[in-house]
């Protein structure tokens, strides 16, 4: 028997299909409950620290940013090289109202409520770089958010005031407490990155299903043709501009806070840039699942090429690994433009629309 749908609001739900909200909703359940205890109790591969703060944080909040990139350049087709400088943003003037600032008599704010302004913050200067958007597009674009990265570079690293004039350069994120409660414990700090996630997520994916959602993408696949149909496209781009810093700008305050706990702007630089366009690229353009897919195989590469080696006894290298995974990441970009522009989240789909129509996949 089919699954059929007999009103609009049943056709626009978020997950139509049963198999996929049960997935969901298992998927939920294993990441908020089962997941805490086995850590709680050392099951085996939570004996250390290590799995959680170097592969699962990591995934949590590179996730949350690549799905902020995925908004800009998947969902409104704007390239974007300045990522990293809207993460530095967040992180920094998180830290700062979380820190105080005595200039303006600001006094420190909750941890929540400055990272939701350091978001805040990078959600402005997004829209002030998003500006030559309405002029320029395509690789125009993509020098001009870069300027944007360098800029910030410079800025971070130049301007003491950020920093709070810390002889060093560099910063230490404040006493993590959320509504009183102290965050200390890697548990705590996955199970904080885990709720942004969830939250910010399920935001991003109700954004891109309703009318915004639906001006981005016609801006996307022809500007043009959706100013004529009377899409304007100083909203919409700007729009996604905000939006998409946003996200990205809480990410980076998490990534400062819950990952690193001490930075300084090299922590943001290039490199992160691209790693999130790489991530957006991989898994899926304009797709929030690509999104989660993308980062979980960036980080699970560097950790296959160091283990699966010692494991097999061959000798490799640090920079023999390093070598190895940019040819694999720059050999994975160009298979995926080539055979599946749409990325691990098109695949995806396939393998659940092949295994519905099974044993008739005609």
């Amino acid at each position: 028997m089919g699954q059929f749908k007999t009103s609009y609001a049943k056709d626009m739900v978020i997950f139509p299909i049963r198999q996929d909200r049960i997935g969901v909703y298992l998927l939920l359940g294993f990441a908020l409950v089962l997941l805490p205890l086995m850590m709680a109790f050392h099951v085996p591969p939570f004996r250390t620290d290590y799995f959680l703060l170097a592969i699962l944080l990591p995934f949590l909040i590179l996730s949350l940013a690549a799905i902020g990139v995925n908004i800009l350049v998947g969902y409104c087709g704007q390239i974007s090289l300045g990522s990293g400088a809207f993460m530095a943003i967040g992180a920094y003037m998180a830290y700062k109202f979380g820190t105080g600032i005595s200039e303006i008599g600001l006094p420190p704010l909750p941890i929540v409520f400055a990272i939701l302004l350091g978001g805040l913050s990078a959600a402005f200067f997004g829209v002030l770089f998003g500006l030559p958007s309405l002029r320029i597009k395509g690789l125009y674009l993509a020098v001009a958010t870069l300027a944007a990265q360098f800029f910030f570079d410079w800025v971070f690293l130049r301007v003491k005031w950020f920093t709070n004039y810390a002889p060093s350069g560099s910063v230490s994120a404040p006493e993590l407490k959320f509504f009183g409660y102290l965050v200390a414990t890697p548990v705590e700090k996955y199970m904080v990155a885990l709720i942004f996630v969830i939250v910010f997520a399920l935001i991003a994916k109700n954004l891109v299903r309703g009318n915004i959602g639906r001006q981005w993408m016609a801006i996307r696949d022809m500007d043009i043709a959706a100013e004529l149909m009377g899409i304007r496209p100083l909203v919409a781009k700007l729009s996604a501009f905000a939006v998409s810093s946003f996200i990205i700008g809480v990410a980076g305050a998490l990534w400062a806070f819950l990952r690193l706990g001490t930075w300084e702007p090299l922590a943001f630089d290039i490199n992160r840039s691209l790693e999130l366009l790489f991530m957006v690229i991989i898994g899926g353009l304009g797709s929030i699942l690509g999104s989660f897919l993308g980062a979980a195989f960036i980080l699970i590469v560097p950790i296959f090429l160091t283990v699966l080696p010692a494991e097999l006894g061959i000798p490799i290298t640090t920079g023999t690994v390093s070598h190895l995974q940019n040819v694999i990441f720059g050999g994975m970009i160009c298979c995926i433009l080539i055979k599946e522009p749409l990325g691990f989240a098109r695949l995806w789909q396939i393998g659940k629309e092949k295994l519905r129509m099974w044993p008739f996949p005609y």
